[in-house]
């Protein structure tokens, strides 16, 4: 699914996604990974959310977001709140969804000059 042609001088966008790559400003990723507009994560995000552990969590709280959004692979899972209790506690918004519908949401909420912060699992069990 192509999402849009953003200029790169705009910071990071989600250009496709589909259910092994996700292309951003023109390069392709084939593992899970995080970004917010001005910073891309790609090292130690598992594939499968029941191997997330709160210190993926702690490494997005350092980029000051002002919301997570956690995709989960094709289907909407959640992962236990302890998990995402640190950033709650920082005021923090945390939404889970599909990464399908992760990708598409931290493009509007970039465009809209939000500091979005987007988990994106591939490969997540279903």
């Amino acid at each position: 699914m192509k999402f849009s042609i953003d200029d790169p001088q705009d910071g990071l966008t989600i250009q496709s996604y589909s259910n092994s790559t996700i292309v951003i400003n023109g390069r392709a990723f084939n593992k899970s990974l995080a970004l917010v507009p001005d910073k891309l994560l790609e090292h130690d995000f598992p594939a499968e959310i029941a191997a997330l552990e709160e210190q993926h969590f702690s490494r997005l709280a350092e980029l000051q977001p002002q919301v997570v959004l956690l995709g989960t692979g094709e289907k909407q899972h959640f992962p236990p709140a302890a998990l995402y209790a640190l950033l709650i506690n920082q005021g923090v918004g945390v939404e889970v969804m599909s990464t399908p519908s992760a990708c598409r949401t931290y493009n509007i909420l970039k465009a809209e000059g939000r500091r979005v912060c987007a988990l994106l699992l591939l490969d997540a069990a279903d």
